[in-house]
């Protein structure tokens, strides 16, 4: 082999060895997100007072997720993520003094993610997974006095799609939402008759990779 051949080829080499390494360093992702958790009001069994409801507020929320692609082609690519979501403060009423004032809650459901055309910069993607969730409740009732209701731990099923959207280098913004179907938080005095709720979480935030 020539000089010349010699050299081209140690060129190429390198060149497919760096593109190789920048593709591994790529594989991770680190995302936060902020929004609201949206939660449907829910009716009380039995109540004969006005608003007969337990009304939920919007409350802010936050997700932590961290990602890594497990395979990926130019049409589809498969990752596996941890998504962690926070709602702070979930402020309750209702027409009786029954629910507490607020409570606080927290979603870790590992997922199977699917993004399409992965190495454009704009990729729509689908997410489902289940993990567990904690519902951890204010001690004042709204109208006053002690809430009997304790703090929960339940079961969560999460599905969710977005849009992830490559704006320089590493970083990239994303749109979603997502459901985190749960278990309903302990309210012994407000009975609705139903044992799951969904928390549909909006938001937008960054993407890093690495």
């Amino acid at each position: 082999m020539s000089g010349k051949q010699l050299k081209i080829a140690t060129l190429a080499l390198v060149t497919i060895l760096a593109t190789f390494a920048a593709a591994q360093d790529e594989r991770n992702q680190l995302t936060g997100v902020v929004g609201r958790t949206f939660i449907s009001n829910q009716g009380l069994q039995g109540a004969t007072f006005f608003n007969p409801f337990i009304r939920f507020g919007n409350g802010f929320s936050f997700e932590v997720n961290y990602s890594r692609y497990l395979w990926a082609n130019q049409i589809v690519g498969l990752s596996g993520e941890v998504p962690a979501m926070f709602n702070l403060d979930e402020d309750l009423n209702s027409g009786a003094n029954v629910v507490p004032t607020d409570y606080s809650s927290f979603f870790i459901t590992p997922a199977a993610r699917a993004n399409l055309f992965p190495a454009t910069s704009v990729s729509p993607w689908v997410s489902f997974g289940g993990g567990f969730g904690h519902f951890s409740e204010g001690n004042t009732l709204i109208y006053s006095g002690t809430n009997p209701g304790k703090s929960k731990t339940t079961g969560v099923i999460e599905a969710g799609f977005g849009l992830d959207v490559k704006i320089w280098r590493k970083i990239s913004l994303r749109g979603e939402v997502r459901d985190f179907w749960s278990g309903e938080p302990d309210f012994p005095l407000a009975a609705t008759g139903k044992t799951r709720q969904h928390n549909f979480f909006v938001g937008g935030g960054a993407i890093w990779r690495f």
